[in-house]
C-alpha cells in the first residue's frame, strides 16, 4: 500500500543485509526469480545508452570507465556495460556476490583487465574515486537507499563524474507516494519522488526511458541520465 511519506526502520540497511545474503549467487537470484526479464532489460539498456550518445548535449560522454553500483554477480557489467565500456568497478554490499563475480561470472573479464576495483560497501558508505567514471549506473539498488542517504550518495557521485560523464539510475516506480517492502528494506517511489531527490542532490534530469517488454503485473521501470547541476550553468 503507498504511503505518503517513508520512515525507515532503525535496522534498515542491517535487514537488507541479512535478506541478501539468503539469496542464491545466481542470475536467477539477482533478479528475484524473473529470469525472464534479463533480454529485454539488457536490451533496453543498451537502447538507452544509445540514445544518450547521440545526443548533442553529450557529445563528450566517454567510454572508458564505468561503475556498476549495486552489482551483485555482475549480470549488468557482463551482459552491458563492458559491451559499452573499456573497464568497469563493481560496487556490491554483499561480499558472496563479489565473490562469485571474481572467482567464476566474470572470472575471465576480471584475469583480462576489464574489470577493475570490486568494493564490498553499501552504497550509504560508498565514496567513489574523484573525477573517475565517464558512466555511473545504478539499477535495482537506490530502492535500498533511505531519501536521505540517496542524496548523500548521488552528491558524492558528481566527484567522481569524469568531464562530461553521467549517472544512470534504472529503478521501479510506484503510481503514487511510497511502497515499502520491510522483507527485504526496499521502498519503491513515484517518479516524481525520484526527481524531486535527484533535484535536492543537485542532478538535472537529462533523459528519461520507460522499460520496455517485461511481463504484466510487475513495477513499472524508468531509466533517468543525470549530470550535476553544475554543469549546465
Amino acid at each position: 500500500m503507498a504511503t505518503n511519506s517513508f520512515k525507515p526502520t532503525k535496522t534498515w540497511y542491517k535487514d537488507a543485509d541479512k535478506y541478501w545474503k539468503a539469496v542464491p549467487s545466481s542470475m536467477d537470484g539477482m533478479l528475484g526469480g524473473l529470469e525472464m526479464v534479463h533480454t529485454p532489460d539488457m536490451r533496453g539498456s543498451s537502447s538507452f545508452l544509445a540514445r544518450l550518445r547521440s545526443d548533442p548535449a553529450l557529445l563528450q560522454l566517454g567510454t572508458g570507465y564505468a561503475c556498476d553500483c549495486g552489482a551483485g554477480i555482475g549480470r549488468v557489467s557482463k551482459h552491458f556495460l563492458l559491451k559499452h565500456f573499456d573497464r568497469v568497478d563493481l560496487v556490491e554490499q554483499n561480499a558472496q556476490f563479489l565473490e562469485m563475480a571474481e572467482t567464476k561470472y566474470l572470472k575471465e573479464e576480471r584475469d583480462g583487465g576489464s574489470v577493475g576495483t570490486m568494493s564490498a560497501v553499501g552504497l550509504q558508505d560508498f565514496d567513489p574515486p574523484a573525477g573517475r567514471y565517464d558512466t555511473i549506473w545504478c539499477q535495482w539498488v537506490l530502492n535500498h537507499l533511505t531519501d536521505n542517504d540517496m542524496i548523500a550518495f548521488l552528491g558524492r557521485c558528481t566527484r567522481g563524474l569524469a568531464p562530461g560523464g553521467i549517472v544512470c539510475v534504472k529503478e521501479n516506480v510506484s503510481t503514487r507516494g511510497y511502497v515499502v517492502d520491510r522483507s527485504d528494506s526496499s521502498v519503491t517511489r513515484a517518479a516524481s519522488i525520484f526527481e524531486g531527490l535527484f533535484r535536492a542532490a543537485g542532478m538535472k534530469v537529462v533523459c528519461t526511458q520507460i522499460q520496455t517488454d517485461f511481463p504484466q503485473g510487475l513495477f513499472e521501470v524508468v531509466m533517468w541520465a543525470l549530470i550535476p547541476e553544475a554543469t549546465t550553468t
